[in-house]
Order: structure tokens, then sequence, then C-alpha cells
């Protein structure tokens, strides 16, 4: 379920249109009535059963007995040189998580947690320092764009999976609350405008792949070789590159859709002109982007990040073998909000 229940009362929020029906049916009211708290939960950010005025007075007193409304509380929020929002989110227990806005133009995107913390590892990301604490509920997914919308009176038109945490390990969660924010009776944001991202979980690619949801899906690779990935993406010793790009092509054939790879660059690491054409070669034929990250400064991690001209030269190596790569342009990096940065260092 996408819910916790709190002293025997479930909580409504994060409970998809065939939950609610079922807590529908089970308090005598007809079918319809699921999809009308659907759009008062998520559509209109309703955080009270009484705000819910088209249903009638005794059917909301018999749901306040059986259930309520519980969403994350924004704890904290940081504004970037460029605009770039970051939000520290407090959860009914007590715990917290960051999510970050950013915005260009028309285009608001949001950056999800789908974790506390984030158990994979990764050696040059600030997640990885917390730890794993748990998997976040499809409710508290969507509680951190419903925090961020009401904050800013803003509409959020993109969303991608790239906060704290490892999406396809919390699958079902993740699934659910992308499936309400697409929905027209949740948040309403197109299947294309939705992006999950993984660190190289094959079984969840592939499960992904059959999924009926048309998302975008980011492949955090970072590495061209085994030696080198086992290192940065600890995942690799249980899911190799050749596994992995494997699950990528069968991805692309069964859902004609393009795979975006994410590549943080590392002075010295893996940002050569070596690393650029050994990925060119493993990428050739396959439908897919690659996205350039110069890494993103954590002291901790031992890392550099490198100089504007070895970004250049992997970018055209790439591009120079037939790969389409463009660079990301950092966002939020003087309050911690850029790609890898995120680990409730705002927490008071």
């Amino acid at each position: 379920m996408g819910a916790i229940a709190v002293d025997r009362q479930v909580n409504l929020y994060g409970m998809d249109v065939a939950e609610l029906e079922a807590l529908v049916a089970e308090l005598g009211e007809p079918r319809y009535r699921a999809r009308q708290m659907m759009q008062w939960l998520y559509g209109h950010g309703a955080v009270d059963l009484d705000r819910m005025t088209n249903l009638p007075k005794a059917f909301r007193k018999k749901l306040a007995e059986k259930a309520f409304i519980g969403r994350m509380s924004i704890a904290d929020v940081q504004v970037s040189r460029d605009g770039t929002r970051k939000y520290l989110l407090r959860t009914l227990d007590g715990d917290a998580v960051e999510a970050v806005l950013i915005p260009e133009g028309d285009r608001r995107t949001a950056c999800l947690s789908s974790q506390i913390g984030c158990g994979i590892g990764c050696a040059f990301c600030a997640t990885a320092l917390m730890g794993l604490t748990r998997n976040l509920t499809a409710g508290e997914i969507c509680g951190q764009l419903a925090a961020i919308q009401e904050d800013t009176g803003q509409r959020v038109t993109n969303v991608v999976m790239m906060g704290m945490g490892e999406p396809l390990a919390n699958y079902k969660n993740v699934m659910q609350a992308l499936r309400l924010l697409n929905d027209p009776d949740g948040f309403g944001i197109g299947a294309r405008r939705l992006t999950i991202s993984t660190a190289g979980l094959v079984p969840g690619i592939r499960r992904l792949a059959e999924e009926d949801l048309q998302v975008v899906l980011a492949i955090s690779l970072h590495a061209a070789t085994d030696e080198k990935r086992d290192q940065l993406v600890p995942i690799n010793r249980h899911y190799p590159i050749a596994q992995l790009l494997d699950a990528c092509r069968e991805y692309v054939q069964r859902t004609r859709r393009r795979v975006t790879f994410e590549y943080v660059l590392l002075r010295g690491v893996n940002d050569g002109t070596d690393d650029a054409r050994i990925l060119a070669g493993k990428l050739r034929g396959l439908l897919c982007h690659v996205n350039l990250i110069p890494f993103n400064p954590v002291p901790e991690t031992g890392f550099a990040p490198p100089d504007a001209a070895a970004v250049e030269r992997f970018r055209q190596e790439l591009a120079g073998r037939g790969i389409q790569a463009t660079v990301r342009r950092p966002r939020g990096v003087d309050i911690d909000a850029a790609c890898g940065q995120l680990r409730r260092k705002s927490m008071r």
C-alpha cells in the first residue's frame, strides 16, 4: 500500500484509485467516490477531509473515523543564486529527506527522493555517506512534489527520480507514485516528463520494460570498464556493464524508447579520451543519449571535478564516434543541491 497506518487509522495520502475504491466500498459508498477523493488529494492538495465538499457529510464523518490525510511538512528551504530550491521535508515518523526544484523558463523540474539515504554506495555520492534507513512510501514520494507546488504556488512540469536513494530498489512504491503523478485525476504530469534513474539494477530494468507507463529511463553508468565501475558503483559487481547494457538493449527493443546514460566525470579517474573511446564502443548501435555531469564537490569522497577542457574533449570524442552527448550545467551547487550532493545537510 502507498500509505502508512497510524493508530489503526489509514493514511489516504499515497493511495491509488484501486485502494481508494476498496475503502469506499467498505464504507458503503459508490466507486466513483474514489475518483473524487483522488482529485481532492492530489489535484487540489486537500489536507483536510472537510475540504472535500462534493462528498456527503455523512460519508466524510465515517471516513474521518477510519482514515486521515498525512503529508510531509517542509522543515527548511534553501535558495541558490541560480534559483534552484532545496527542500528538507520531514516525514510523519520524524525523519527527513531532501528534494530539489530546478526552474528553467517555463520548465520546473522536481528532483524527488525514493529512499531515506541509499544502500548502493556510489563512491562519489553524498547520499551514500548516510547509508540506507528505509524506503519511502508512494505518499511520501508524491508528498515531496505537493510540498514544492504548495510552497511556490506553481505547477511542476517535470519529475526526475534522481534524489536520495535507488528508485528500482523501492520498485513498488516508486511505480505507484509515478502512476499517481501521471494520473489525470492525480497530478496530471505526462509520462514522458517523468524520469526514473537507476544505478543499474538489471532485474528492475527488465521489470520496468513490462510496464505500460512510458517514463524515461536513465542509467547512472559513470565508467566504461568493469574495473573502474566496480570501484565507483559497487552494484556493478552484481550486474556488470555487459549485463547492464544487454538489459538496456532489451528495454529499447521492447519500449522503442531511448535510454539516457548519466556519466559523472571525475578528474583523472574516468575523464580521459580513452574512457570516452571505450564508452563509445560499448554504446554503439544502442538508441541512447549520454548526459555528462562534471563532478559536484563532496569533500569527503576525495574526488575532484574535471577541468572544462577535459569535459569538452570527452564530449567531442563521443560525438566523433556517433554517440550523442550533452554536458549538464550544474544547478544549486552553492546550497549542495546538485547531482550527488543530497544528504539532509540542512537538517535542524
